[in-house]
């Protein structure tokens, strides 16, 4: 499962079906392989992607809209400045330089010069204040951001109604949108802006189906001497299976969908030319148990199903292997050196301990009958549903490893499948019991912290939640959350994380089960310049921040 950030809700449909059986006949052979291998074919070819979390598309590239479609915020739209969780570097985008004031409560960003919008009109500070207004009204979020303040036509200045050292990436990383377009659109939060304008590198859109579409040459674009590439294709597909198909086919060129036994299934195909890298730098993969029902409301229960689940398996059974099992930190391998090695070297709730955990749950109250199934206090049966999007083969195999892991503590989990639409829908409402979920992936752990602790997070049920979809708030979090924000050097920022993660280990908001790979794989037949282990100047996720600089980077074989 690639991590569907905001909330990437997969339509999976019957129509996602064809495409899965065009592959299976044959019928999609001229999806990529029509570029051809020789270097002028190369020249004129596509980047072709599938999207294994969306089997239709629509013509909305508005990247307010519910389901934003592939690429608005990777090829379109660009931010201020990119991190690379590969290499732990930030990189200058739209922003050329920053200057963040000694008492934390500002940030002043000097733009790139020379940038034009793909419709030709130059790119302002005025831009990036409105993205940020338009941004408050619809989605809300950025609650320590008092004003934006353009200063002529190249700087822009963000002050904070209190110190906020977290400021720079999270302001830094949000795309930036033209005012004179959306200044006259008159429902931003509805329009489905089917033309964009953007400063990326791929704006123009072209041949748009339900099944496909292609981004071409932005004819304006800032560095044109990166667009080496003639143009991307998206494909919609319905799963991992049919994203699997056309990658072991060789219809497609990069993919980031979870790919089983991916040596035999997919290299072994052509080692000369197919490649595979998943650092270990993706979010940590939660348990997430919903607080706002009980039993899940209760720190032992959450510690002791925790206990039950034999995470050897999750990982090496449900994960193919690829995956790290998760500590008592929460934090994932995007935070080596932020860990508190006292914390992390004496965990006990994320280890398997069946009978620890038989234990707590029979001092906490909840009794095994002769059948050797356990109660809730109320005398009803203790199970629940563990929600998974039904595209997302790998995380169903987890969410199965986990039911059978419980059984042996007399408690019952039944896996449940819809489309991925559906399973947000029930995260943002707090309707779920548990569920396999995503989580922030910063370049400080503050966000994750914050989203799985935080009480200004917490939304009650029935209100759309974005974030903290287990609805835990610790007002003992709050406090070192605060300090966290107000710290101005990564050395104190570091004492006090580690005692957010003794407070994490304390009261147990998640269960983290797996640190998350970045899934990324490729065949270089038709392109070159990827990144890799030797070269990380980015992730192979298609999905994320950073796959700008693989846009500008690759170049068709020559």
């Amino acid at each position: 499962m690639t991590q569907p950030r905001l909330l990437r809700s997969a339509r999976i449909a019957a129509a996602g079906l064809a495409v899965g059986a065009m592959l299976l006949t044959g019928c999609a052979a001229t999806v990529n392989k029509s570029a051809g291998t020789d270097a002028g074919a190369n020249a004129n070819a596509f980047l072709t992607i599938p999207r294994e979390d969306m089997s239709t598309f629509d013509r909305n590239f508005n990247p307010f809209a519910p389901t934003v479609n592939p690429m608005v915020q990777q090829a379109i739209y660009e931010p201020l400045l990119v991190f690379n969780p590969a290499k732990g570097n930030t990189v200058p985008w739209l922003g050329a330089s920053w200057d963040a004031a000694k008492d934390g409560k500002s940030v002043t960003v000097t733009l790139r010069d020379g940038v034009k919008w793909s419709d030709g009109q130059p790119f302002v500070a005025d831009d990036v204040a409105y993205t940020f207004q338009l941004q408050k009204k619809l989605k809300g979020g950025f609650e320590y951001l008092d004003s934006v303040t353009p200063a002529g036509t190249d700087k822009v200045t963000f002050t904070f109604n209190k110190p906020w050292s977290p400021a720079l990436y999270e302001i830094g990383q949000l795309p930036i949108l033209p005012k004179h377009i959306w200044s006259s659109i008159a429902d931003p939060a509805k329009d489905t802006n089917a033309n964009p304008v953007g400063t990326g590198p791929y704006t123009q859109v072209d041949s748009f189906q339900s099944q496909s579409f292609v981004l071409k040459k932005n004819p304006n674009y800032w560095q044109p001497d990166k667009q080496k590439i003639a143009g991307i294709k998206m494909l919609a597909m319905s799963g991992n299976d049919a994203a699997n198909l056309a990658s072991v086919n060789g219809d497609v060129d990069w993919s980031t969908q979870f790919i089983p036994n991916i040596e035999k299934t997919f290299i072994a195909k052509d080692k000369d030319h197919r490649h595979f890298w998943f650092p270990p730098t993706g979010a940590m993969i939660n348990w997430q148990l919903n607080t706002s029902k009980a039993p899940f409301n209760d720190a032992t229960v959450r510690k002791a199903l925790s206990m039950a689940v034999d995470r050897d398996q999750v990982t090496k059974i449900g994960m193919s292997g690829y995956a790290t099992p998760a500590d008592c930190t929460g934090l994932s391998g995007n935070y080596a050196s932020w860990k508190n090695a006292d914390v992390a070297n004496n965990c006990t709730w994320t280890k398997l301990n069946v009978d620890e955990a038989n234990k707590m749950l029979d001092g906490a109250g909840y009794p095994k009958g002769a059948d050797g199934k356990r109660t809730l206090k109320d005398g009803k049966p203790f199970e629940f549903k563990i929600s998974v999007g039904a595209s997302s083969s790998d995380w169903l195999s987890v969410a199965n490893v986990i039911s059978q892991n419980l059984q042996a503590i007399g408690v019952t989990a039944k896996v449940d499948s819809p489309d991925w639409a559906s399973v947000v829908s029930g995260y943002e409402q707090g309707t779920f019991d548990t569920g396999i979920v995503w989580s922030a992936n910063e370049p400080s752990p503050f966000k994750y912290f914050s989203s799985t602790m935080g009480t200004s997070t917490v939304k009650p049920v029935g209100a759309k939640a974005t974030e903290n979809y287990h609805r835990f708030g610790d007002p003992k979090a709050d406090d070192l959350l605060q300090q966290f924000a107000a710290a101005g050097d990564e050395a104190a920022q570091k004492q006090i994380a580690n005692q957010l993660q003794a407070e994490y280990n304390a009261v147990a908001p998640t269960v983290p089960l797996f640190s998350g790979p970045e899934w990324g794989d490729y065949t270089d037949v038709h392109f070159t310049g990827w990144p890799t282990q030797d070269n990380p100047y980015a992730t192979l996720s298609d999905r994320s921040p950073t796959t700008v600089l693989v846009l500008t980077t690759l170049e068709p074989r020559k």
